[in-house]
């Protein structure tokens, strides 16, 4: 016999001792498991029901939704996302975050995992307090504000002892009032040590993301959702301005830059590989991106990306963004040669995803260069770094200049430059 399955046959004799009124030995049994067995025969729970009571009686369906959306743990859900699903999202555990009651307000993983949790109706809108359900995580770590991990037999419920799960509290950094509880719920996986370790992580990284914001918890309004965005990459600084957002302009990184121009150019959303490989030649660790989007959720705010895909949720213009629309609509080319001429994040980046991005805009533009054969837009394609050595370009500058012009001398030079140049 395996340590583990040793240790789980151990508890689980220490389990039938206690529901028999036979104090089980010091050593079968955690003594923060063997004092919430206590707490939970005090309180009458049953541990035979295969399932708790939702708790939910006194709410409707939509006063539910209603009371989940303007919970202040609702309002880290994305980052919470971001940090863990892309890591579970196949390995059968489902997520989810409580209120301060133990009332399951998210469950998220896999439809396989969420409908296996749903048989002991481990499910959104019920209640898994230790008063009700017995020992478990979310509910232990509610009645001890501490990080708790219950595995198989440590559950007071004799319907649950096959799942194990991982929970820790969140706590309001102004306050210090327990808000919620993020937790980890699954199979023997969640059993191992890594899993407590990585749901402590993410309560750590979630209080960070609200000291750091200072937000208040007890406004609705701190959550509302601005109109639009304006992302400037162009030329000088990364600026981002959101309507509504009294801070004003924001400076940002180039990779915060890269990854909002990534998500606008698509609008379908992308997963951590995916941005991976826009973002750097041979990849970047899942990881990195997930950090990263957190830390730009930080400084923007958690609904500017959602998850599974990272896709934006708010309506955000650039000047990139500007330049398309300008070849699409046959607005003003000249404008359009000016602004991509500016460089900036197209032309410093080296992130293959923003290169290729530059390669498409400058062959559109050129494209609609050459094929309108405005002059002036040729003049200026052809003076600007972008078109200076476009052979194509010069050579439909001089089909369109008449006979006798005094420029049509210094195009041709230049067109047997470049003939010379490039041995074209």
């Amino acid at each position: 016999m395996t340590d583990s399955a040793s240790a789980s046959s151990r508890v689980r004799q220490a389990w039938e001792d206690f529901m028999s009124g036979i104090t089980p030995p010091d050593d079968s049994v955690r003594s923060v498991v063997r004092e919430s067995w206590a707490r939970s025969v005090s309180k009458g729970v049953n541990p035979g029901d295969a399932v708790p009571d939702n708790g939910g009686a006194e709410m409707t369906a939509a006063q539910f939704a209603e009371y989940r959306d303007t919970h202040p743990i609702t309002a880290v859900r994305p980052l919470v996302q971001s940090l863990m699903l892309d890591d579970i999202a196949d390995s059968g555990v489902v997520v989810a975050l409580t209120d301060q009651a133990g009332r399951l307000l998210w469950v998220e993983g896999a439809t396989d995992a969420r409908d296996k949790a749903a048989d002991i109706n481990f499910v959104e809108g019920s209640l898994w307090s230790e008063d009700v359900v017995g020992t478990n995580a979310p509910g232990l770590a509610l009645a001890v504000d501490k990080s708790v991990q219950v595995v198989g037999p440590e559950h007071f419920a004799g319907p649950v002892q096959e799942w194990s799960c991982a929970a820790a509290p969140v706590h309001d950094p102004a306050t210090g009032h327990v808000i919620g509880v993020i937790d980890v719920t699954g199979g023997r996986e969640v059993a191992a040590p890594f899993a407590l370790a990585a749901v402590r992580s993410v309560v750590a990284a979630v209080e960070r993301e609200l000291q750091s914001r200072a937000v208040d918890l007890g406004d609705p309004a701190t959550f509302a959702v601005a109109e639009g965005a304006t992302l400037t990459v162009l030329g000088g600084a990364y600026r981002w301005r959101r309507e509504g957002d009294a801070t004003g302009e924001r400076t940002l990184s180039r990779r915060h830059a890269e990854i909002l121009i990534l998500l606008q150019a698509y609008p379908e959303g992308l997963n951590t590989e995916q941005l991976a490989l826009l973002l750097a030649e041979d990849g970047l660790d899942p990881v990195t991106v997930r950090a990263e989007i957190s830390r730009l959720r930080r400084d923007l705010g958690n609904d500017v990306v959602e998850s599974r895909p990272y896709r934006l949720t708010v309506d955000l213009r650039s000047d990139v963004s500007d330049i398309r629309r300008r070849v699409a609509e046959h607005g003003d080319l000249s404008a359009a040669i000016d602004e991509l001429g500016r460089g900036g994040l197209l032309a410093e980046s080296s992130a293959p995803g923003i290169a290729d991005l530059f390669e498409e805009i400058r062959e559109d533009v050129r494209s609609r260069v050459i094929a309108e054969g405005e002059v002036g837009a040729l003049r200026k394609w052809t003076s600007s770094v972008l078109g200076r050595d476009d052979l194509v370009a010069w050579r439909r500058l001089e089909h369109r200049l008449p006979p006798g012009h005094p420029d049509r001398a210094v195009v041709g030079g230049r067109i047997r430059l470049l003939d010379k140049r490039y041995g074209v």
